[in-house]
């Protein structure tokens, strides 16, 4: 059944509230939902209702398409002069022996692993410390372009260059005019965490504020370029602290347009300084990716991690407003694995995607960072490739 029958059926029947019908008939006309409306999806909501609004935006915009990329990642510390209390990733410099912090020799070494492999992007994020500046990452971003121009650069999240950028006494602007100049190709959207202030100052008080953290998004959206965004979820927010997110970044993107997908960031608990916080369930995962898909309607694109939340999960959620997956990661983080998430080692092959998005009845397409088409996979003949090594296997729902 298509997702506007089914959205037809839900608006006919007779015991769904009338509050709910009203967004209903919104979604269905293209209309902008308010923040008071966005609160009650959160308190009234039920997951069918809020999966079939959430799919039918998601099939409007991309049909049945579904995205992930071949991609890798650079983490290159862990040590953070940064206290966030959910974080299980970071250490404090006095915990130095219990960290690692790479060199650029290191860290090009890591790029050049990939020489002749089909990847597309790198991704760069991690600590923060004094000496990883301003010269450091430019340097380093030259060095990775002049050594593979087709290599896309998305790297930094604005609490790095935030700091970054105050120790070197450049402004946002042009910080960000250096950073591109130097070979950075987009941003990811890690940091955002929650932004009200009433949250953000107990759970991540000492580093860049929200408006910070949406001014650094602007300016690098007036440079004509592109970035991700976030937001950590399941903690000791409430509903509505949600939608305040949604409606500042809702907000940037009416101004910019320069945001390409949005991925929520399931709080995890282990090992951090909020253990005692019980992670949601995989309902209210589902049912947070539904209300954003509803929520920020000028956002393209909702992509769930799966080596955050685990491949079925992830599954699952492709009928709930995401239509990306992420990539292909060859086990090259540690952030989520760190916290406790499903995927302890996470990597798939382009053939273990591939299969993950068609058991649940969706288009897999290979993209590039910048949503352009890279490969269909849709009617692949894997066979005519050699297999490709160092993956393993697990299962997916069928």
């Amino acid at each position: 059944m298509r997702s506007e029958t089914q959205l037809d059926i839900l608006l006919a029947d007779p015991h769904l509230a009338p509050e709910l019908k009203n967004i209903a008939q919104k979604v269905k006309n293209s209309e902008r939902i308010t923040f008071d409306e966005g609160v009650l999806l959160f308190e009234k909501g039920e997951l069918g209702y809020l999966g079939t609004l959430a799919n039918y935006i998601r099939e409007k915009k991309n049909g049945d398409y579904t995205y992930f990329n071949r991609n890798f990642h650079i983490e290159p510390t862990n040590l953070c002069v940064y206290d966030c209390k959910f974080c299980s990733y970071s250490r404090l410099i006095k915990q130095r022996s219990e960290g690692w912090e790479f060199t650029m020799d290191e860290m090009f070494d890591m790029v050049k692993k990939y020489d002749g492999k089909h990847v597309t992007e790198v991704h760069i994020v991690g600590g923060v410390l004094p000496q990883y500046d301003f010269k450091f990452y430019t340097e380093l971003f030259s060095k990775i372009k002049a050594h593979r121009p087709e290599l896309h650069v998305k790297a930094l999240t604005p609490v790095e260059y935030h700091y970054i950028f105050k120790k070197a006494k450049l402004s946002y602007a042009e910080g960000m005019r250096l950073m591109k100049e130097a070979g950075l190709e987009s941003m990811p959207g890690g940091g955002a965490e929650i932004f009200h202030p009433d949250i953000r100052n107990q759970i991540a008080a000492d580093k860049c504020t929200a408006d910070q953290w949406l001014e650094i998004h602007e300016e690098w959206h007036k440079l004509g370029m592109r970035s991700n965004a976030t937001m950590l979820y399941g903690h000791i927010e409430s509903f509505w602290h949600r939608i305040h997110h949604l409606e500042e970044l809702r907000k940037l993107q009416d101004k910019t347009g320069g945001f390409q997908a949005f991925i929520p960031l399931k709080f995890r608990n282990k090992d951090n300084q909020m253990s005692d916080v019980a992670e949601v369930s995989v309902v209210e995962d589902l049912r947070n990716y539904a209300i954003s898909r509803i929520y920020l309607d000028n956002f393209d694109h909702i992509k769930s991690y799966w080596a955050m939340i685990g491949r079925v999960t992830s599954q699952l959620s492709l009928a709930f407003g995401v239509d990306d997956i992420d990539g292909t990661i060859d086990d090259t983080t540690k952030i989520y694995s760190m916290a406790g998430s499903e995927e302890q080692h996470p990597a798939m092959s382009t053939e273990e995607l591939v299969e993950l998005i068609k058991h649940v009845n969706r288009h897999p397409i290979e993209r590039d960072t910048l949503y352009n088409t890279v490969t269909d996979y849709m009617n692949y003949d894997f066979s005519a490739e050699q297999k490709e090594a160092g993956f393993i296997s697990l299962p997916v729902i069928q």
